[in-house]
Formats: structure tokens, C-alpha cells, sequence
């Protein structure tokens, strides 16, 4: 680093935390394709207590352990000093890691206009705990960036405006605009348009969330989407319009359940993670008949979600599930138990909650 040294950011080395929600995706249309190759979607997605948390403080020189990584090589200049941690599911802390590409890119957005100009933006120690499954299409990465752009920013002193916000959040990847908005919201384009929705109204409702252990890749089911694996007819969209409507004039929680079917179904990609993950057929079919509930998916999978009126109902759901490990009538797949857990939609009441009141009500103890 170079320059006066300025003013120092968080004072004392405090650790500033920042929890990472899990996102459902209520409904998930594809409306087209761009020239960029990207795909046009229309999808109403809320986030959910479920969630990672992300710690940062300002390092000092020295830093290190053997869970320690290096961030990613500077073009032009030594490697980046920022470090990352990571606890809970199991997580390469690689150099390619969200959470540092979100430090390095802040850093990036900030360096002329920090209050330490011209000096750059000092490294950053992370620690992430991981409490969302990877890959699951709950948008866990995302949600570790947005996080982590927000603790950055927190740990400098430093700001965004809110269009750089948004283009800081947009390079990071398609879900990471959501998890800026705080709450509900229609997301649009590839992700990068997020109109904020009214909440939900009245007791937020329970969700239960069953992960096969079979990551799916997002870019493998938009292939298989292209490829011609997709819904014969517009019924999604038509869905998913008519939910943002009614969430704009107010629309009570019970409510959902009166459309569970509907939202059930109400994801485009389904057909096209079923070819890219054929198992997950019979799997899907047989979580709903233990259930006897709709059974919806979200984002590319593999991920299955169930609603329920109450946090009691979905845990006595979620113990059904397990017996149905235990005695085969749900088929294992993809080489170990499901990950099983027990949430809520977030409502602006729950965005306070501490570090261990959100871990969803994670029920499965063993094989993760």
C-alpha cells in the first residue's frame, strides 16, 4: 500500500457480522433468452432464516493459520492479503470463494472514495459459517457475497452508492441483487432487477426444506432448459404474475397455503433439473407421497420445499422425513442422507435474530 495512511477503519479491529438468508423461490419463470446468453426470468423469491453468517475484521500483518486462504493474485501486484476461514458444512475455502472475490471487488469500488484514500482499503479477515447446503439452489454463495459486500463496506467506513451498489452486487453473480433488497421481492432480467415486495402478512409461515445429497449445477440445468427440457406452456409466468400482484396489495400468509399446488409447480426449471439429475424424479415423487403435500423446488434444485401453517407442523414433517430414510421409502440418492432443516420466511421482525437462531431448525444430526 502506498499513500497517507488515513483515517483507520473499525477502530480496534471490531468484528462486524452479517447474516447470510437462505432464498426460496416462490415461483421461477424463464421468459426468454438475452443476446448475452443469459436467460430472462421472472421469479418471486423470499429469503429465509436459514442462513450462514459472515465476520470481518480488519487483519493485521502476520495473519495466519492453517485454515487460512489467500485471496485471489492482483493483475499487476502481489497477492491480495485478505483471509477466509470457513466452519460448519463442509466448504473449500479456495481463492475463488465468494466471500473473497466480494472483499476484492468492494475494494475495487471503494478504493478511490474511502475515507483512507488514497491509501487502499485495508486486508480484511473473514470467517464464514456454513449453514446452507452448496449447490442446493438456495442461493447460499449469493447470499455469502451480498453479506460480505455489506460487512466490507461496514469495516472501511466506506460507501456505495446505490447504483454501484447495485452493479457491485450484479458482477458478483445473477442472485446476489436479491439478498440487497432485505425482504421480498420480484426479480427480474438475469437477477439484476429487484423490485422489494410487501412481506407477507401475519405469522410468517414454516417451511421444510429437504436437500439430496446430489449438488446440481445452475449452468448444466439452464443448458438442459435450452436444450428443449421446459414446460409446454406459459402457466408459470401466468403464476407468477398473479403472485406479485396479490403481494403488492397485501397478501395475507395463510394465503399460500391455499396455492401450494400451484406454487408447487410453479418453476420452470423443474423439467430441465429432472434430466440433468434424472434420480431426483422418484426422489421428489416420493417425499410427496410421505408427505401428502405439494412438493415445489427452488431455483435449479435439487433442492425440495414443502410449506406449512407452523413451525410444529413442519418438524413433525421433518421427523417423517428421517423415518423415511431410515426405512427406505425415501430412496437415498446421490450417495448420503438429505439435508433436512426446518425454517421460516424471514419477515423484517426476524432480520434481528442472533447468530443461533439461525440455523433454521436444522434436524439433521449426523452424515454433514
Amino acid at each position: 500500500m502506498s499513500g497517507p495512511a488515513g483515517p483507520a477503519p473499525n477502530p480496534g479491529g471490531v468484528r462486524v457480522l452479517r447474516f447470510a438468508p437462505a432464498k426460496l423461490n416462490l415461483t421461477l419463470a424463464v421468459v426468454g433468452r438475452r443476446e448475452d446468453g443469459f436467460h430472462d426470468l421472472h421469479s418471486v423469491m423470499v429469503p429465509l432464516a436459514l442462513s450462514d453468517a459472515v465476520a470481518v475484521t480488519v487483519a493485521h500483518a502476520g495473519t495466519h493459520g492453517p485454515a487460512v486462504v489467500r485471496g485471489p493474485v492482483a493483475v499487476g501486484g502481489p497477492p491480495a492479503p485478505d483471509t477466509l476461514r470457513v466452519s460448519g458444512l463442509p466448504l473449500a475455502a479456495t481463492p475463488d470463494n465468494l466471500v473473497l472475490r466480494a472483499i476484492a471487488a468492494t475494494r475495487d469500488a471503494v478504493r478511490a472514495t474511502w475515507p483512507g484514500a488514497p491509501a487502499d482499503p485495508p486486508p480484511l479477515a473473514a470467517r464464514l459459517t456454513k449453514r446452507i447446503p452448496v449447490a442446493a439452489g438456495l442461493g447460499g454463495g449469493s447470499s455469502d457475497a451480498a453479506a460480505t459486500v455489506a460487512a466490507a463496506l461496514e469495516a472501511w467506513a466506506a460507501a456505495l452508492p446505490e447504483e454501484g451498489l447495485r452493479d457491485l452486487a450484479a458482477s458478483l453473480g445473477s442472485d446476489v441483487p436479491f439478498f440487497l433488497a432485505g425482504g421480498a421481492a420480484l426479480v427480474t432480467g438475469r437477477g439484476e432487477f429487484v423490485e422489494r415486495l410487501p412481506d407477507l402478512q401475519g405469522e410468517a409461515p414454516a417451511v421444510l426444506i429437504v436437500t439430496p445429497n446430489l449438488p446440481v449445477s445452475t449452468a448444466a440445468v439452464f443448458a438442459a432448459y435450452a436444450r428443449g427440457a421446459r414446460p409446454t406452456s406459459a402457466a408459470v409466468l401466468v403464476a407468477s404474475e398473479r403472485l406479485v400482484s396479490e403481494m403488492r396489495a397485501g397478501l395475507p400468509a395463510r394465503a399460500l397455503f391455499a396455492r401450494a399446488e400451484e406454487l408447487a409447480a410453479g418453476n420452470d426449471l423443474l423439467p430441465a433439473a429432472l434430466e440433468v439429475a434424472p434420480s431426483l424424479a422418484t426422489f421428489r415423487a416420493a417425499l410427496g407421497l410421505l408427505l401428502g403435500r405439494p412438493v415445489g423446488q427452488s431455483g435449479s434444485g435439487p433442492t425440495a420445499w414443502v410449506l406449512y401453517p407452523t413451525l410444529a407442523a413442519a418438524h413433525k414433517a421433518a421427523r417423517f422425513v428421517h423415518l423415511g430414510v431410515v426405512e427406505g421409502t425415501l430412496p437415498p440418492i446421490g450417495g448420503g442422507e438429505p439435508f433436512v432443516a426446518v425454517s421460516t420466511i424471514l419477515t423484517p421482525g426476524l432480520h434481528a435474530m442472533p447468530a443461533d437462531a439461525h440455523n433454521g431448525g436444522r434436524t439433521r444430526s449426523k452424515g454433514r
